[in-house]
């Protein structure tokens, strides 16, 4: 029943724990969605997690379906995979994708779900919250056919993006990150790789998405004449400095922002991005990026220690049978 349900609260820095959800009965507009499985997005939730959130922030970074407030105690999460068990008529018994957070059972708008392709496995939809965040980032890059590029963090959202520039013709994509680990990852998604001080220069566009100060400040260093960097990255409540001196003006050098929240394409909407995100998840590729699994019940003890770098998936449990 819907009212049988458990979710993920976190209650303090560095800690979470279960709780009963009563998610309710669906309204005819509604589905009930039993998860299969939610993902960890280390970036944000691990901003959430440490109460990094700036109070100037807290309502623009409101998860859609979030409860509670930051910095505690806040149930946060939005990448979840399940099986519409009630609902319209079309969407019953498929597999959809929501940006809820980590629960087992929920009832939302018909309208919130994205029905998975039946070619993309569940287990590799819970990247379609990040693989929309690096299609839209690349909206706002509009690489060309041959440019020199950079990927500055191999994160979830970094290998992402370099996983969709590794498709456009002609370029030169390299991941960049201070984790060697994060070579096989770059292979495997079919881009070079290297360390921060090995990283090929004269790149017409770098994609920033480290977190991480010094990045920013080497995604500036690897531009061309008339570069661009597109910043990814979002900070929480630490001040950045970048050396806007030196050859940043000289160098005629661009930064733009770029944010999830909007939609970076004039024709698109929300729902057509999702959709986009969804469809190119068909490709193997995106495997790479699953690094770890746990269980639903274990998750207040993973979210203790230092959170995965790259997509931890979360399995939920399975209906009881007879």
């Amino acid at each position: 029943m819907a009212d049988d349900a458990q979710a993920l609260w976190i209650t303090a820095e560095g800690r979470g724990e279960i709780r009963r959800a009563a998610p309710g009965e669906p309204s005819p507009d509604q589905v009930e969605v039993r998860t299969l499985c939610s993902a960890i997005s280390r970036g944000t939730e691990g901003l959430v997690l440490h109460g990094r959130i700036p109070a100037s922030q807290h309502e623009r970074m409101r998860a859609p379906f979030q409860e509670g407030d930051f910095p505690w105690p806040v149930k946060y999460g939005y990448l979840n995979v399940g099986v519409v068990e009630r609902g319209p008529a079309e969407l019953e018994g498929r597999v959809v994708f929501c940006l809820y957070p980590h629960q087992t059972r929920y009832v939302v708008p018909a309208s919130a779900v994205t029905v998975v392709p039946d070619e993309v496995p569940p287990a590799r939809a819970v990247l379609a919250g990040t693989v929309e965040t690096a299609v839209n980032a690349l909206w706002d890059a509009a690489p060309l056919i041959g440019d020199r590029i950079a990927v500055v963090g191999g994160g979830m959202v970094g290998c992402s993006a370099a996983a969709l520039l590794a498709r456009f013709p002609g370029v030169r994509v390299q991941l960049v990150d201070v984790d060697p680990a994060r070579e096989p990852t770059a292979h495997a998604l079919g881009v070079d790789f290297a360390a921060p001080e090995d990283a090929a220069g004269e790149c017409d566009l770098v994609v920033h998405a480290s977190g991480n100060e010094q990045g920013l400040v080497r995604s500036l260093e690897l531009l061309a004449t008339e570069g661009r960097v597109v910043e990814l990255s979002w900070y929480g409540d630490r001040q950045v400095s970048l050396p806007l001196g030196e050859f940043f003006h000289s160098r005629r050098l661009t930064v733009r922002g770029s944010q999830v929240g909007a939609v970076a394409h004039p024709h698109r909407s929300f729902a057509e991005r999702m959709s986009l995100a969804l469809q190119l998840l068909s490709d193997p590729v995106f495997d790479a990026l699953i690094s770890g699994e746990s269980r639903f019940a274990d998750l207040p003890e993973l979210l203790s220690g230092e959170l995965p770098g790259l997509c931890h998936r979360i399995v939920h449990p399975s209906p009881p049978h007879g």
